[in-house]
């Protein structure tokens, strides 16, 4: 029997009363035949890192009044030395590609990206699935009983949470007409825009009934595309919540059981950033 059993079985007062303490300890080594601790990463190492993240390129794609990602070469080829050596120059907004918010996007006084803890960061993952719902109209606000829907299937959305939502539209991109409703920029653009959002209502019942971190989609707006006040920014932002907007492979992802990290680049002062976000499925 384990060293521990004869501990709290010792006739000795101040031994036993690390009883409960000692108890519990003797259920973890019993449960593991008392033998050497189990590798505390092998979590890591066993399981899928799933890549939400659009590459950046020249057809990324960006809200119709922005400037679009550009990328030139400074240096690629043998150098005088003669070694090979490649270095490149790359432009853009805040706002385009996959991309984070942060809550000064659309709230005065609000955290920029570098106050951001990564404590908000990275949380456990839900998805709530809404691509059968945006296919009939690309013009689709996801609702509040979309979300009570997923909780009666799935259990209350957790504490600290990190809601993504798949609508589908991330198979489209970067085909700008398909995935945004139309291939013109400038006004006339954000005129022409149609893909689906996050209703207010839903943004309301998160910050209300929910203590979430975050929010994301596969469509480069949470607010729909027709919006013209971005309510569901205002409502979140205000809050203290961030966004992730334009995420791929949706899909690849279960309702819930995974672990979001979403790394903005640290822009000092920043509105917004390029977005690395990755889902762990254990």
């Amino acid at each position: 029997m384990c060293y521990f059993w004869s501990l709290i079985t010792r006739d000795n007062p101040n031994l036993l009363m690390m009883k409960n303490s000692a108890l519990l300890i003797l259920i973890v080594f019993l449960a593991s035949g008392c033998r050497q601790e189990a590798d505390p990463l092998s979590v890591l190492k066993d399981g899928q890192w799933i890549d939400l993240t659009w590459a950046f390129d020249e057809q990324s794609v960006y809200w119709p009044t922005n400037i679009p990602f550009t990328r030139d070469t400074v240096f690629e080829g043998m150098t005088e030395q003669g070694y090979y050596y490649s270095s490149f120059h790359f432009a853009a907004e805040e706002h385009g590609g996959t991309h984070f918010d942060a809550p000064v996007h659309f709230a005065e006084g609000g955290m920029t990206v570098e106050q951001v803890e990564v404590e908000q960061l990275t949380g456990p993952g839900v998805l709530v699935d809404v691509s059968s719902q945006a296919a009939d109209n690309r013009d689709y606000q996801i609702t509040a009983e979309d979300l009570q829907t997923w909780e009666e299937e799935h259990g209350r959305i957790p504490d600290g949470a990190i809601v993504l939502f798949n609508t589908g539209f991330w198979k489209f991109y970067p085909d700008k007409l398909a995935y945004t409703g139309t291939h013109l920029s400038g006004q006339e653009g954000v005129d022409n825009l149609s893909f689906p959002g996050i209703h207010p209502d839903a943004a309301r019942w998160l910050v209300e009934h929910r203590d979430i971190k975050a929010v994301g989609l596969d469509t480069p707006s949470i607010d729909y595309g027709k919006s013209d006040d971005f309510m569901t920014h205002r409502i979140l932002f205000a809050h203290g919540l961030t966004a992730y907007e334009n995420l791929a492979r949706l899909d690849d992802l279960p309702p819930n059981g995974f672990w979001v990290m979403a790394l903005p680049m640290k822009i000092r002062g920043g509105s917004g950033a390029p977005l690395r976000i990755v889902a762990f499925l254990p």
